[in-house]
C-alpha cells in the first residue's frame, strides 16, 4: 500500500512548484536530449529536434486540452473560463498526440524534412515522457482506477473519490500500470533503433513510430478499462455503462494504424507515405 505525499513540492511565498510541472519540465529536458542523440546517428540536420520541441510541447499540450474539455464541456459549460485553468488538471494524451502529429507534418513541410525519420527519434522520447509524466497523477492523486485489496494498492484521500466510491480507501494504481508499460515500450524502441542502426534495411522509416502506436495502444486498452475517469461517449464515468470509453476507441484505431503501416513495409515491402517532405 502507498499514497500520495500530495501535489505540491514546495511553497515559497505566492511560488508554488508541484509536482506534476517538475516531471512535465523533466520529461521535456531528458526528451529533447535524447531525440537529439537519436537524430544524429540518424543523421538528420543538426539542431532540429531543438527547434521542433518548443512548438511540439506547445500544441500537444494545448490539443491535448481542447480534446479532454471538448468531451468533459458539461463540466465546464456553465464557466467556461475554467477551460483555461490547465493547472487545475484535465489534459488527454490522444489530444496530444493528434496536435503533436499535425504540428510535426507542418514543421517536416517548412524544414523539408522526412516525416517519418523525424517521427521514428521521437517515439523513445514519447513513450518515456510518458513513463515519467504519469507519476504526476500519483502526486494529484487522480487517474486511478477501481477499489482493490491488492498489496500495491494505492490510498486516495477522500475528496478526490468518486461519490459512489467515497467509502473505499484503496484502488487501482493505474498511473503506475501505464508508467510501467510505457517504460518497457521505452527499453524496446531503444534497443531497435540501435538494433537498426546496424540493419537499416530492416528498420525502415516509420517502423518505430508503427511499433509505438501498437505497443502504446495495447497497453492503454487494458488499462483504461480499469479506470473510473475515463473520458466516455453516450453515458458518464466512473463506469460508462452503455457507453463507450473514448481513450479505448482511440487505441483501437491507432493501433490498427500501426499495424496496417507495419504489414505495408513488411507484407507489402513499400515506403509508407510520407506526409512532410521527401527528398528527390
Amino acid at each position: 500500500m502507498f499514497a500520495s505525499p500530495g501535489p505540491e513540492l514546495f511553497q515559497f511565498g505566492p511560488f508554488v512548484l508541484r509536482w506534476y510541472g517538475l516531471l512535465i519540465a523533466a520529461a521535456v529536458l531528458i526528451g529533447l536530449n535524447l531525440s537529439s542523440a537519436l537524430a544524429q546517428q540518424r543523421k538528420l540536420e543538426n539542431g532540429l529536434v531543438s527547434d521542433l520541441l518548443p512548438l511540439l510541447v506547445l500544441f500537444s499540450v494545448i490539443g491535448a486540452r481542447i480534446y479532454y474539455v471538448a468531451f468533459e464541456w458539461h463540466n465546464y459549460a456553465a464557466t467556461p473560463l475554467k477551460a483555461l485553468a490547465i493547472w487545475e488538471g484535465g489534459i488527454a494524451i490522444h489530444g496530444a498526440l493528434i496536435a503533436g502529429t499535425l504540428t510535426l507534418v507542418l514543421f517536416c513541410r517548412w524544414r523539408q524534412q522526412s516525416f517519418w525519420d523525424v517521427l521514428d527519434v521521437l517515439v523513445p522520447s514519447v513513450a518515456l515522457g510518458q513513463a515519467i509524466g504519469r507519476w504526476g497523477n500519483f502526486f494529484n492523486s487522480e487517474a486511478f482506477g477501481i477499489p482493490t485489496d491488492l498489496p500495491w494498492k494505492l490510498f486516495i484521500p477522500e475528496q478526490n473519490r468518486p461519490i459512489i466510491y467515497i467509502n473505499q480507501d484503496f484502488f487501482h494504481p493505474t498511473f503506475l500500470y501505464e508508467s510501467l508499460w510505457n517504460f518497457a515500450l521505452f527499453i524496446i524502441l531503444i534497443l531497435l533503433f540501435r538494433w537498426g542502426a546496424e540493419h537499416l534495411n530492416k528498420l525502415p522509416a516509420g517502423a518505430m513510430s508503427c511499433i509505438y502506436l501498437v505497443g502504446y495502444s495495447l497497453g492503454r486498452v487494458w488499462i483504461e478499462g480499469l479506470r473510473i475517469d475515463s473520458l466516455c461517449i453516450g453515458a458518464l464515468p466512473p463506469a460508462c455503462e452503455g457507453g463507450l470509453r473514448i481513450a479505448q476507441l482511440m487505441s483501437g484505431v491507432l493501433a490498427f494504424a500501426g499495424g496496417l503501416g507495419l504489414w505495408w513495409l513488411y507484407g507489402r515491402k513499400k515506403l509508407l507515405p510520407d506526409p512532410g517532405f521527401r527528398p528527390n
